[in-house]
């Protein structure tokens, strides 16, 4: 059995208030979620964690591991990609719904005919733009004279310009990561759910983030902090961080549209 495309547009929910004891129920019925499905999970988070660790053994066998630092920085704007078949996997607990591999999978196939694909396109693209833009900081700061110094010795990102250029880095990083967070946060699972185009899902997530500011900002370090976590040791954290986030956001987005 497949999801079910409905043959006209789907209307909006309306957007409800949160407080901070919604992201403790949110967290907590994502890790529910984990453990009464943890195969899934695991399965969503391995492109991830496999994608990381070839990352880094390209780097270290070149010896520029710190050219990991924008992907890394940058790796919020890609993990909202694992968060589809997560999201399908808690509507199916939420109503239910038998858990079969096929099933899920199906559903996460069908979405190639829908609206997630330009969702996808929008973050891929600015993922390649923050990409660029960490190339050309790193440019500006320490100029080509680091090179040939950076490949031995990473200590010079401590030195001169070095400290302010991560500073920067990361804020202007941080700024992406916001942008497809605001994005993201109801726009996939509204995608998956409800029959609307990908402009008015990122409309009508920006305006549930905006209504919420305080409480989703507070999410959104939450979210940072995890993933940070979760890639510290050799991004193996990802296997339990990642599915736990994406389950969760299932049901902050649930708890945003209350009807």
């Amino acid at each position: 059995m497949t999801q079910e495309i409905p043959e006209h547009p789907s209307p909006l929910p309306s957007i409800a208030r949160l407080t901070v004891s919604d992201l403790g129920a949110a967290l907590s019925a994502g890790l529910r979620d984990f453990l009464r499905a943890p195969a899934f999970g695991l399965l969503f988070s391995a492109f991830y964690v496999a994608g990381g660790i070839v990352l880094y053994l390209v780097a270290a066998s070149t010896g520029q591991e710190w050219w990991l630092i924008p992907f890394v920085v940058g790796f919020p704007l890609l993990a909202p990609f694992a968060a589809v078949g997560l999201y399908e996997v808690s509507r199916r607990i939420e109503v239910g719904d038998s858990l079969i591999w096929r099933q899920v999978l199906g559903v996460v196939f069908a979405q190639k005919d829908r609206q997630i694909p330009s969702m996808a396109m929008v973050i891929l693209l600015i993922f390649m733009f923050w990409v660029f833009v960490a190339h050309t900081i790193f440019a500006l700061f320490m100029g080509l004279s680091a090179m040939t110094n950076i490949t031995s010795s990473p200590a010079v990102l401590l030195q001169g310009n070095g400290p302010l250029m991560l500073l920067i880095g990361s804020a202007i990083g941080g700024a992406f990561a916001l942008a497809v967070f605001s994005f993201t946060l109801c726009g996939l699972p509204l995608l998956l759910e409800r029959e609307i185009d990908f402009i008015t899902a990122i409309v009508f997530s920006v305006q549930s983030v905006l209504a919420n500011k305080a409480v989703l900002a507070l999410w959104a370090i939450c979210i940072a902090a995890l993933l940070a976590l979760g890639m510290a040791p050799l991004f193996l954290g990802l296997f339990v961080v990642l599915p736990v986030l994406g389950h969760a956001s299932w049901h902050l987005y649930r708890r945003i549209t209350a009807e």
